[in-house]
């Protein structure tokens, strides 16, 4: 009896001193929190995290095979201030139908972020194409990039057609498109998605998404943590959006746009409050063949407020058109 009682008192112990190490890690680095939260998701939809060394930097992205090894390759783009979280939801609607690769762009999420290195539309465009070449290299994939995300997918498509089958735009950035209030205070200089305290993280989800039930939900100390991730990235935001915002290559996947000849998707929100819908009328201007979709009752956030119907406009494009051959 004393030596079961001494067991749980030393279970007990160790459960306490756990909790004081888990309480110790997250005042030290709170973002790991977050890191639990998305390995837990990560594991649930049967991704796997890896690791690569390309184009001078680490990468880690997520990755899943699909039933059928013959099944198309998908890479996922995030966009800015974004991650390879932002597509556990498309990827969950996706199931095994293709195989997936979601990278952390480099700068952004886990992947290595250097310093004096250009994280423009060109500069990652270019590294865009080594993952692609390192990761997919016998076959062309299909390329879907949302905002920032987008006008980088858009960029390597028109530059390395042999590496991209497909390719789909959702709410891309690389336009002038028609003036909003988050476009003119990115030309004005300032970073609206900027996140320093609960007020500001309210502002940004509210301008992301137009559907609150599709807002992620952000108790404490898990809104703590991001708004202090958010703001340890203040400086490197800002420097990212005066070179995609506002820079001399601000609109160069709008301008290159014109030089994508595989079968191309376009999908935009109706309600989108960042890249406004004005977007899509440019971006097909300059990709005539490519299919276009408008869905209504959806914000910017389009892989996360409309991830099922996404999934399916993605899956028919597939099968409908015929891969470019690279």
């Amino acid at each position: 009896m004393d030596g079961a009682r001494t067991f749980a008192a030393l279970l007990l112990t160790l459960a306490a001193l756990a909790a004081l190490a888990a309480v110790w890690a997250w005042v030290r680095e709170p973002y790991r929190l977050l890191r639990l939260v998305f390995a837990l998701l990560r594991l649930a939809l049967g991704l796997r995290r890896r690791q690569v060394q390309v184009a001078g930097h680490r990468w880690v992205y997520a990755e899943r095979r699909a039933r059928d090894p013959a099944a198309p390759t998908l890479v996922l783009l995030h966009g800015f201030t974004g991650s390879k979280e932002n597509w556990y939801l498309l990827a969950r609607a996706l199931g095994r139908r293709c195989h997936l690769l979601i990278p952390d762009l480099p700068g952004w999420g886990e992947s290595e972020r250097k310093p004096g290195a250009a994280y423009g539309f060109v500069e990652q465009a270019e590294r865009v194409a080594a993952f692609i070449a390192a990761c997919s290299p016998l076959r062309p994939v299909v390329l879907v990039g949302h905002s920032m995300g987008g006008g980088i997918a858009a960029l390597v498509a028109a530059r390395h057609p042999q590496r991209v089958a497909r390719v789909a735009l959702l709410s891309a950035a690389g336009v002038r498109f028609a003036d909003n209030a988050f476009g003119l205070a990115v030309l004005a200089g300032e970073n609206p998605f900027a996140v320093h305290d609960a007020a500001s993280l309210r502002r940004y989800l509210h301008t992301v998404f137009f559907d609150p039930r599709a807002m992620p939900w952000l108790p404490w100390p898990l809104s703590a943590a991001l708004i202090a991730r958010r703001r340890a990235d203040a400086a490197f935001e800002q420097a990212v959006l005066d070179q995609i915002g506002r820079g001399p290559d601000s609109l160069r996947p709008g301008e290159e746009a014109v030089r994508i000849r595989q079968p191309a998707l376009l999908v935009w929100g109706r309600q989108d409050a960042v890249i406004d819908p004005s977007a899509l009328a440019l971006y097909a201007a300059r990709i005539p063949h490519a299919r276009q979709r408008l869905l209504d009752g959806c914000g910017h956030m389009t892989p996360v407020e409309r991830a099922r119907e996404v999934a399916q406009a993605l899956v028919a494009w597939i099968e409908d058109t015929p891969a470019a051959s690279g």
